[in-house]
């Protein structure tokens, strides 16, 4: 009774009051009063709604229709005036979003300026226009750097992996953030915390590889760069994992395809990293398209509810993958309708369906009886809370002079940075890098001089001037009229090559540096599905060999890249490799035969100066292997993380990869020394050891720590990564480094799927990668 009694005085407070926007129509109402609870606010507009507009709130359309340029201004369109009146639409999804599929390009995308004045028309109309003025939530994809004209293009998530910097990904996360929010956005689709155990499927560029401890503290990296304490609330974006869970590990490699993997495999790797990313501060959870078990992750209410929503206690927002609770009926065909796979997904806790036509059901099952309103509250309270709770009740516009914050020098110099670090060394015959800058240089391959190729899936439109390919950096680090250029070939193209005159151009130089690899670029010759992932086509020859929907069941170098290889080999002149790609391909023939090898991922739009700064010797690359690179596809799944018995060869190969997860080399050497583990007061363990620049050269080392389980209930992995520093010295210093284990570090999931720790003795090893581990030691957890 006292507890109805408050409430009542509540309300009748918020009655008298008024919100401070002269903007609201219905400033009188309690849900306007920012005085209030949140929730007191909530179910007072709750209470209001009728059962459409309700609807709407649970619906995200494809908002890119929604604004027009015209010129150098932009506006909003009729159809998104009368998706909102009409339809009650609560939300819309990469409104700002620029790419082939989307058809939008320079010359007709948004500018940031542009971006944040629609982005307000549209709030507006919303706030000034619909009966009760609710605000919008505007979704925009941002993996690694806003999908937006004018945003700032970082590396692809695998890329980021390979730095091993969780104080860069957080400066990466605040930069992505503030870039997002300036536009008016504040959700934030991404980071891709899959993990990715077979590279022939074509989203591996999007994840932070295969390890779940090293994907873990990258993404939560990000998302406190993008929403932790420390940033300014009104920068703070709402980051939303993808794509929950298992998603990265299908039958075949096949994007969309049911998922392999056990429930201890999930509860013990695959969740262990959306949980860590969580506790950091992400807000969203995107539902992937796979099934686990025959059950679509949009209908399973054991993960989504018992797990995600109970035990971890997630109080965010969850989002259906686009049309993934339309796919239940449509290609699962576990649903008879569309409103049977949407009661399914509102039952298994989906809050927010993106782009389907699903949730345009509910109204019909409601009065039907066929589904409780209740069911819908619940979604609609959810999606009201964080609207409220990201401010867009009480401020919703942002500062259009703001939005011209982006891609700053300072954003450029960061994307820089991440290139630099990320490139990974993994072979340097004779010290033939890092070259001098006396030397003449043949620049090569399809890759060197290519801007989108080596922006990677997820990526909008770019001005040339502002991506600077590995050829740019390379003319930029050496003086005029040492450097020349033949592309060679292409990636798939085998119609237009000019490898003789690739091989001329060799003859006269010092040294060769050939760019191979792949490519996300998406082009406007490419068919998209209605879910926006390219579709393989023969009768469309671009270089696109990867990014979402290109699935391979080969690793070779496509086209007529080897053969360009092997003759740049002939001409006897030392050669450098560099792969640019978006998932491990086959590089074995150039292990063997290249003079130095580099993988530079998809090294974002200032990849070319990154690069470059690895090859000239103005950076010591630091960069480490976040996946296993396999020797060939005949292995897959390849990751180090294997559960025993340790695997034996193959009759006709090894079977240990060609380069081990962790693996990177520098330009100087390391050394380690001096292990001790002592037990420490919260159960775990202390590690300490030496570790010494054995070379001339100053350089980071990333120190990896890995356990191994010796007797267990359930088979463990025979090694597992859970710490590791990255240390500079300088040449000939020797660090003390010490590392704490917490006792959570050596728990399992048990034969009844719980996370124990149980008592035994554990292998602490210590060393530069999975395969290299000099220093180990047994430490005991007691009874």
């Amino acid at each position: 009774m006292k507890h109805c009694t408050l409430l009542l005085i509540l309300l009748l407070f918020a009655t008298a009051t008024q919100a401070k926007d002269g903007d609201y129509p219905y400033k009188n109402y309690p849900y306007k009063n920012p005085a209030l609870p949140v929730d007191v606010r909530v179910q007072d507009l709750l209470g209001r709604m009728t059962l459409e507009e309700k609807i709407g709130q649970i619906r995200c359309t494809m908002a890119w229709p929604y604004a027009e340029r015209m010129g150098k201004n932009a506006r909003v369109t009729e159809k998104f005036e009368t998706d909102i009146r009409d339809n009650h639409i609560g939300n819309l999804w990469a409104t700002f979003r620029a790419d082939p599929w989307t058809r939008r390009a320079l010359d007709n995308g948004l500018t940031p300026e542009m971006a944040a004045r629609v982005s307000n028309e549209m709030q507006r109309f919303a706030l000034q226009k619909t009966r009760l003025g609710i605000p919008l939530f505007l979704a925009e994809e941002a993996p690694h750097g806003h999908m937006a004209i004018g945003a700032t293009v970082f590396p692809t998530g695998l890329g980021l992996a390979a730095t091993w910097d969780t104080a860069l990904m957080r400066e990466i996360g605040q930069c992505i953030g503030r870039e997002v929010r300036s536009s008016g956005a504040r959700l934030s689709l991404g980071p891709v915390v899959d993990l990715a155990r077979d590279p022939r499927w074509s989203r591996m560029e999007e994840t932070f590889g295969e390890d779940p401890t090293l994907t873990g503290h990258m993404a939560s990296a990000l998302v406190a760069g993008m929403a932790g304490p420390q940033v300014p609330e009104s920068q703070r974006v709402m980051a939303t994992l993808k794509h929950f869970v298992g998603y990265g590990t299908t039958e075949g490699g096949q994007n969309g395809a049911p998922s392999v993997v056990s429930h201890r495999d999930l509860e013990q790797n695959f969740m262990a990293p959306f949980r860590q990313a969580i506790d950091s501060g992400a807000l969203g959870v995107m539902t992937s398209y796979s099934a686990i078990d025959c059950v679509p992750m949009t209908a399973n209410g054991n993960l989504l509810g018992r797990v995600l929503r109970g035990s971890w206690g997630f109080k965010g927002l969850v989002i259906s993958d686009l049309y993934a609770i339309d796919c239940m009926y449509s290609q699962h065909h576990t649903c008879a309708s569309l409103q049977e796979a949407a009661i399914k997904a509102l039952k298994a806790g989906v809050d927010i369906d993106l782009g389907g036509e699903a949730y345009t059901t509910l109204a019909d099952a409601v009065r039907t009886g066929k589904c409780p309103e209740s069911l819908v509250d619940t979604a609609v309270a959810h999606v009201l809370r964080w609207k409220m709770r990201m401010g867009l009740f009480d401020h919703p516009y942002v500062d259009v002079k703001a939005a011209r914050n982006v891609r700053t020098a300072a954003d450029v110099a960061l994307a820089r940075r991440a290139t630099r670090e990320s490139v990974t060394l993994l072979k340097n015959d004779s010290r033939l890098l890092p070259l001098g800058r006396d030397v003449r240089v043949l620049v090569t391959g399809p890759n060197a001089d290519t801007p989108y190729n080596q922006l990677g899936d997820y990526t909008a439109p770019q001005r040339r001037s502002d991506v600077r390919t590995i050829l740019d950096g390379i003319e930029a680090s050496l003086p005029a009229g040492q450097v020349t250029y033949v592309k060679g070939c292409g990636i798939r193209d085998t119609t237009q090559c000019d490898i003789d005159a690739a091989v001329a151009a060799a003859r006269k130089a010092d040294v060769i540096i050939a760019c191979v690899g792949g490519s996300s670029a998406r082009d406007f010759k490419t068919s998209y599905e209605e879910t926006g992932a390219a579709t393989a086509a023969a009768q469309t020859v671009s270089d696109m060999d990867c990014g979402e929907g290109m699935d391979r069941a080969t690793l070779s170098l496509l086209g007529k890249q080897d053969e360009l290889l092997r003759a740049l080999k002939a001409t006897g002149k030392p050669m450098v490799v560099i792969y640019v790609e978006g998932r491990t391909l086959d590089m074995r023939w150039a292990a063997e035969n290249a003079g130095a090898l580099l993988l530079a991922y998809y090294p974002g739009e200032a990849g070319g100066d990154g690069v470059a700064d690895v090859i000239f010797g103005d950076y010591n690359p630091a960069g480490r292997l976040p996946v296993s690179v396999p020797r060939d596809v005949g292995q897959i799944p390849c990751y180090y993380n294997r559960k025993a018995p340790v695997w034996h060869d193959y009759t006709d190969m090894s079977a240990q990869p060609l380069y081990p997860f962790g693996y990177g080399l520098s330009y100087t050497t390391f050394s380690y020394g001096n292990l001790s583990v002592t037990k420490a007061s919260d159960g775990g363990c202390d590690v300490a050891f030496d570790l010494t620049n054995t070379g001339d050269r100053d350089g980071e080392e990333v120190a990896q720590v890995y356990i191994h389980d010796l007797v267990a209930s359930t088979v463990q992995p025979i090694e597992q990564l859970k710490e590791w520093r990255k240390v500079m010295l300088k040449a000939g210093e020797t660090k003390h480094v010490s590392i704490h284990m917490p006792y959570d570090d050596f728990s399992i999931v048990n034969s009844g799927i719980q996370h124990v720790v149980e008592p035994g003795d554990f292998t602490i090893m210590v060393g530069p990668n999975a395969a290299d581990l000099p220093l180990q030691s047994t430490f005991t957890i007691a009874k």
